[in-house]
């Protein structure tokens, strides 16, 4: 698997092992990256008139000395600008001494329309604002809207959030090596990195699983060893049952929309458990997906009886004591021992009417054999539930989604461009595909519909939230611009046709 991603921390780890281990040096290593930034350089931009290699006094920077050499040696005009001398004796010194290109002052530093700059000033440890002259060279390129190359990270964002630290270069392309850190896929570095170039500088995959990385970029290599397809001999109940809770007569259509995708995610049945004052408006827009009353408690347990496999409970139904109570009800069930995953999709008015009474559905949650439990927040619902952890601006989206997992003991789908998926345990997944067309009025309903549906297959929970929320984005960008929320569940068909595909092929790569 190489889409695990290291934090700054784990990749000087992982160079530490390689050098350990052999058969490359650190000068070997940053020989390596030098190549394949110097490579990405000639491919995308043989008609520069110049090249400015900014480097720092770290281990970038010997990068940087590595591509202004190999550029020179290939008959490119380069100047070379150092902030700061290497470390007598470091692999960057040696690089420096190399180099060919004698470097002038970043101080000094002036550029001319028609060249490139090559970023190696600072890699993704990087934890304080760029100031002096480094904040200067990201004027003089952002004034003369030169193209940048960065190296590793453009400097001025953090590896570990995607931050912005104060002044960033934004790179028109990104060379990182080995794997990709959180601050490529997190915004806002994700658009600052431009197109991102992943280089394999010989730090082998033995290496990374040493590290036991617990950070995961979602692609269906992630979950696609657990993603559902029928057997031969399938029927409908045993592709599992989805409940949808729905609102009042005026509040309808989200639930519907759970419900169908749900449906077209794959789940064998689908209720709408709807109040007996919505039946006849639920009845008239549904076809293939199945109405139960549902008014009280005693309605939601005697429909429990009938042995569903998840539910989604908030799209459109109202905040309040209700809401509590159904979830809660629905959390005190027992997982089922013929193996069958029982969950709850908790999303939209669901998730808010914890916000005075979060520790509730925490500690049902964590009771021993309870359903598991999605919490599917946007930013705003996320700040309901977890508001110190929502403020705390020392946190990542990372690190803020890891904290609320813990403490729900629930999976954390923290939604937005960059949704981060996290478990109780650690694991969290940050999604790179995310399409600018979901933001419309239902996305989310269907959102929690699709996991609730993998859910019911039998997907475990994290893999079932994080190959919803890839699935439910690829459908969002192949549709493109027009998408609406009620053309989602139909655009879900091409995306798990070909998941369904490919599934074998993709597991055995």
């Amino acid at each position: 698997m190489n889409n695990e991603l290291l934090s700054p921390a784990e990749m000087t780890e992982a160079d530490r092992l390689a050098i350990a281990t052999g058969p490359r040096d650190g000068i070997g290593l940053m020989r390596s990256a030098g190549a394949a930034v110097a490579a990405v350089v000639l491919a995308h931009f043989p008609a520069a008139r110049r090249v400015h290699v900014l480097c720092g006094p770290g281990n970038n920077g010997g990068d940087g000395y590595v591509v202004a050499k190999l550029l020179h040696d290939s008959g490119v005009d380069v100047a070379a600008w150092a902030s700061g001398s290497p470390r007598p004796g470091s692999d960057a010194a040696l690089a420096a001494s190399e180099c060919p290109v004698r470097p002038r002052p970043l101080s000094a530093f002036i550029a001319e329309a028609g060249s490139i700059v090559v970023d190696a000033l600072y890699g993704a440890g990087l934890s304080k604002p760029l100031s002096g002259d480094a904040a200067r060279a990201v004027e003089v390129a952002t004034e003369l809207n030169l193209p940048v190359v960065a190296v590793d990270l453009p400097s001025g964002v953090s590896g570990e959030s995607g931050q912005s630290l104060g002044q960033a270069f934004r790179a028109r392309i990104t060379v990182t090596f080995a794997r990709k850190k959180p601050g490529h896929l997190l915004l806002p570095g994700r658009e600052m990195c431009g197109e991102l170039v992943l280089a394999d500088i010989g730090i082998g995959d033995g290496i990374i699983a040493q590290l036991e990385p617990r950070t995961f970029e979602n692609t269906p290599l992630l979950w696609i060893g657990n993603f559902p397809v029928p057997a031969v001999d399938a029927h409908k109940y045993k592709r599992g049952h989805v409940g949808v809770f729905s609102g009042g007569p005026s509040a309808t259509g989200a639930a519907r929309l759970s419900a169908l995708a749900a449906a077209r995610s794959g789940a064998g049945a689908v209720t709408v458990l709807s109040p007996a004052n919505a039946m006849q408006v639920n009845a008239a827009h549904l076809t293939s997906i199945m109405l139960h009353k549902a008014d009280t408690i005693a309605d939601v347990k005697e429909f429990i009886g009938h042995r569903p496999s998840a539910f989604v409970l908030g799209p459109g139904f109202g905040v309040g004591e209700k809401t509590r109570d159904f979830a809660l009800g629905v959390l005190a069930t027992e997982q089922r021992p013929d193996g069958k995953v029982d969950g709850l999709v908790l999303d939209a008015d669901g998730i808010t009417s914890f916000r005075d009474a979060p520790n509730a559905l925490f500690e049902a949650a964590r009771r021993s054999n309870a359903p598991a439990l999605v919490l599917t927040p946007h930013e705003g619902e996320f700040a309901r539930l977890f508001p110190d952890i929502a403020g705390d601006n020392n946190l990542s989206k990372l690190a803020k989604a890891r904290t609320a997992a813990e403490r729900a003991g629930a999976i954390v789908v923290y939604k937005g461009a960059d949704t981060v998926i996290a478990t109780p345990d650690g694991r969290a997944a940050i999604n790179g595909n995310g399409a600018p067309w979901l933001a419309t009025a239902g996305s989310g309903d269907v959102l929690a519909g699709i996991i609730a549906g993998l859910l019911a297959q039998t997907m475990p929970a994290f893999e079932a939230a994080c190959a919803a929320v890839w699935i439910h984005a690829e459908a969002g960008s192949r549709f493109g611009p027009g998408l609406i929320a009620e053309d989602l569940p139909l655009a879900l068909l091409p995306v798990l046709r070909e998941l369904a595909e490919n599934r074998n092929g993709m597991i055995a790569g």
